[in-house]
């Protein structure tokens, strides 16, 4: 079975690393943003100053740059005031965006972010603190996985569609990078994370399929407005619809790892607490965790991509359109079709993995379950405590008595018989002496 599980893998793994270094943009200089048009240059400063005196829907911020060519010297900015605004106050570090000649001019500089540097470090410092103090060293190795998992997005994926490949063929390859680093790293080589790997790779390719096909029958062009700007930005011919389809399936890659590996050790575990059990009561068993499972990640699935369009639904709820034409819109039609096809792959992805689990599983030997090691000092046991009590004195059994009582009969001399009259003889029953009547009572007359 490990075997055919190494000849299944390798194929993948194989094209995987060939398709990367295919991919991979070598040579190829990503362009600046000076080089594209953006001519922004960050500049962090803190707010010195706040004074409401240059307009009714205007606010006057001073700040203090702390970098950049003129770093000390106080400016003063206007800021939008009202409904939606950011609220700022003395003390809040803050990012200007810097556009002009003259960096000592204060119409060259703009308030466009806050600093938030130091709170997303402390939130990631308790994750990792959460995460290692529950998981230990397999903690650890999550860790080292997510890292590795955010270098292949930033090193990889993104400057190869930058570049102008294919998004799909890059998403495809970069999943496939992401699952066997992350699989492998996290839960060891073996064959129970080999099965889960293999569910996961028939879960990608069922949604690649899928995401193809209705992209293409509902007409999605996956021109939004930030893909638009992109575009316009990068001045390349980039395949809209293959990027719309390569976030379907990194966004439903994390939960695709979840299912696979929660099916596969479920399969695992049960049958080490009963090896008897074949491969269609293993696949049922598994099948009956899995119903429960996947209710709750298709909701899960299907709350993400609701959250992060909720804005976009409020926009277009508000320009008094019915639902079937907020639903059928550009904007909402591609997340529902990338909602669907995901929660489709979760859903095959269930019973394929728990089926090769089963598969694998029974043929596998069962490893026993680890005794809890004894105490090196073990505490005595306290004696019970009994409470002794008087011994009755034991009467001794009479002895058993043979032969007649008067006679003195010998059993061997044979059956004993009952003597019929009072003959005298050894064998006769002596006859009781007659005792004298008693004399009798005179009876008192009353005289004297």
């Amino acid at each position: 079975m490990r075997t055919l599980l190494l000849w299944l893998l390798v194929p993948f793994a194989l094209a995987t690393v060939v398709g990367a270094a295919l991919l991979y943009p070598f040579g190829v200089e990503q362009k600046t943003g000076a080089e594209i048009g953006l001519h922004q240059t960050p500049v962090e400063a803190v707010v010195t100053g706040v004074a409401e005196n240059c307009g009714e829907k205007c606010v006057a911020i001073t700040v203090r740059m702390t970098d950049g060519a003129v770093s000390g010297q106080s400016i003063t900015i206007p800021s939008v005031k009202g409904p939606g605004a950011p609220n700022f106050q003395l003390g809040d570090e803050v990012v200007l965006s810097y556009a002009g000649s003259q960096p000592q001019a204060a119409e060259s500089y703009q308030i466009v972010d806050f600093q938030r540097g130091w709170s997303l470090a402390l939130l990631a410092l308790l994750f990792a603190a959460a995460v290692l103090l529950l998981g230990r060293w397999q903690g650890l190795a999550a860790l080292g996985a997510l890292l590795l998992s955010f270098v292949v997005l930033v090193l990889f994926i993104m400057p190869s569609i930058l570049a102008g490949k294919s998004p799909l063929m890059v998403a495809v390859v970069g999943a496939g990078l992401i699952m066997f680093v992350v699989l492998y790293l996290t839960h060891g080589i073996s064959a129970r994370t080999s099965t889960a790997v293999l569910g996961t790779l028939v879960s990608l390719a069922l949604i690649g399929v899928l995401g193809a096909l209705f992209s293409a029958a509902a007409k999605l062009t996956g021109l939004d407005e930030d893909t638009t700007n992109l575009v316009t930005l990068l001045g390349t011919n980039i395949d809209t619809r293959g990027l719309l389809l390569a976030g379907a399936l990194i966004g439903a890659l994390g939960v695709l790892d979840d299912v696979t590996v929660t099916q596969t050790s479920a399969v695992w575990e049960l049958r080490r607490a009963n090896d008897k059990l074949t491969w269609r009561e293993l696949f049922a068993a598994g099948s009956r965790i899995g119903r429960d499972h996947m209710s709750s990640v298709v909701n899960t699935l299907v709350m993400a991509y609701a959250g992060a369009a909720l804005p976009l639904l409020l926009a277009i709820s508000l320009a008094g359109r019915s639902m079937g034409e907020i639903l059928t819109s550009q904007q909402i039609a591609q997340e529902i079709v990338r909602t669907l096809v995901g929660s489709i792959g979760l859903v095959a992805a269930i019973p394929v993995t728990t089926a090769l689990a089963a598969l694998v599983a029974v043929r596998q030997e069962v490893a026993p379950i680890a005794a809890p090691e004894p105490d090196p000092e073990p505490e005595p046991e306290p004696e019970p405590k009994t409470v002794k009590r008087a011994a009755k004195p034991v009467k001794p059994r009479p002895a058993r008595i043979e032969g007649d009582l008067f006679t003195g009969y010998d059993p061997d001399k044979g059956p004993w018989e009952r003597p019929s009259g009072p003959a005298s003889g050894p064998g006769a029953r002596r006859a009781a002496p007659a005792r004298p009547a008693p004399p009798a009572r005179r009876r008192s007359s009353g005289s004297p």
